[in-house]
């Protein structure tokens, strides 16, 4: 999406009402949404209630806005809308591509041990299938290239995370993608965390299959989610959900799935997130996502620079606005900072604390965090 830069990090945030008291930095779990992001889905709802009944159709105004923002999504990512479905979440959507496939006992599926549970508990579910899951171990945060190229060999299908969760690493995405379609497999990739904090660009990618979601660094709402296919890969997926919105016509009988990536698309479905999630989008291009990944990196750094070495597990120089730090007692420490009104959150593994830093912070902030955490080490 070109970007009409006409908006600072600091008015975005004066938009935003939960940003007005207290020290948010838990972006990597929840975005608040500017009032503005509200209130276009309040409208919409409005209108799909109050007046479309009457003066419209409530399916036609409901599909006119499914349109639009594939539309946006698509520009926003760098794909085509044909290759947008829209999800509630990016746990859907991966959940839509592993429940697509006619898998056989054997198959095998490659992960990573720094999953999000969304990547994690759908090839589970197909262990109980015969299918086999491997599982390839990281070291803070990094892949062993090698390591990934010899368990994919034989496998079906890959996923993995671009941006980590647990350490706000990057993924080399492009090379992982490479080696997974030479050895056969699809590549399915797990971005929640980097549409609205870094340049997002699929086609650059060249994966099969791209899951994320809006209600983190984007500012949407929960229930904003979307997944990109690509159109050749969608037209060999037979998902086993199915409505009126996954096919070309709902009364053929045989019916013909729809084309592209909306045949993992099902039914009725309260656009109110998705129109949410295209104002999102166009609030995020008016600051500029390279004004912002820049503005991440700086208030990153500085909370990096300020956390002793051997107490972070994130890379000194952060790569993201992701950053996981060890403490004495995680669970502790959250509810301490919480209480002084600096708001992070544990992780499971690592055993750390983990700040997400967004442009739309301060280095006071920052500061207020550091010095908050001063007593931990």
């Amino acid at each position: 999406m070109s970007e009409n830069v006409t908006m600072t990090p600091t008015e975005l945030r004066t938009d935003i009402p939960a940003l007005q008291d207290g020290v948010y930095l838990n972006y990597g779990a929840h975005g608040p949404s500017p009032r503005y992001v509200v209130d276009a889905a309040d409208e919409f709802v409005r209108t799909h209630e109050y007046e479309s009944p009457i003066a419209d159709d409530p399916y036609e105004t409901a599909f006119e806005a499914f349109d639009r923002t594939r539309e946006t999504v698509a520009s926003f990512i760098g794909a085509e809308p044909d290759e947008i479905a829209l999800t509630e979440s990016t746990t859907a959507g991966i959940n839509a591509i592993a429940n697509a496939i006619d898998w056989q006992p054997g198959d095998v599926v490659v992960r990573t041990d720094l999953e999000h549970p969304a990547g994690i508990l759908p090839w589970q579910r197909l262990e109980r299938e015969g299918v086999e899951v491997r599982v390839v171990e990281t070291e803070a945060g990094r892949i062993d290239i090698e390591q990934f190229a010899e368990a994919v060999s034989d496998a079906r299908l890959a996923c993995f995370s671009a941006l980590t969760w647990t350490h706000g690493t990057q993924l080399p995405v492009s090379e992982l993608v490479d080696i997974a379609h030479d050895a056969g497999a699809l590549a399915l990739v797990d971005a929640v965390q980097v549409p609205g904090q870094l340049p997002m660009d699929v086609g650059e990618w060249g994966a099969d299959a791209v899951a994320a979601a809006g209600h983190k660094w984007l500012l949407g709402l929960w229930g904003g989610g979307f997944l990109y296919v690509d159109r050749v890969v969608a037209e060999g997926l037979e998902p086993r959900a199915v409505g009126y919105r996954s096919v070309e016509d709902a009364n053929a009988d045989p019916y013909e799935y729809a084309a592209g990536a909306r045949r993992l698309e099902v039914g009725s479905a309260n656009p109110a997130p998705h129109v949410a999630l295209g104002e999102a989008i166009a609030a995020i291009s008016e600051v500029g996502i390279s004004n912002i990944e820049d503005r991440i990196y700086r208030l990153a750094g500085r909370l990096a620079d300020g956390v002793p070495d051997d107490r972070l597990c994130s890379p000194s120089t952060p790569e993201s606005g992701l950053v996981t730090i060890d403490v004495a007692d995680p669970t502790a420490t959250v509810e301490r900072l919480a209480a002084a009104g600096i708001i992070v959150r544990e992780l499971p593994s690592p055993d750390a604390i983990r700040a997400s830093v967004h442009a739309v912070n301060t280095a006071a902030e920052v500061d207020q965090l550091l010095e908050a955490l001063d007593e931990e080490w």
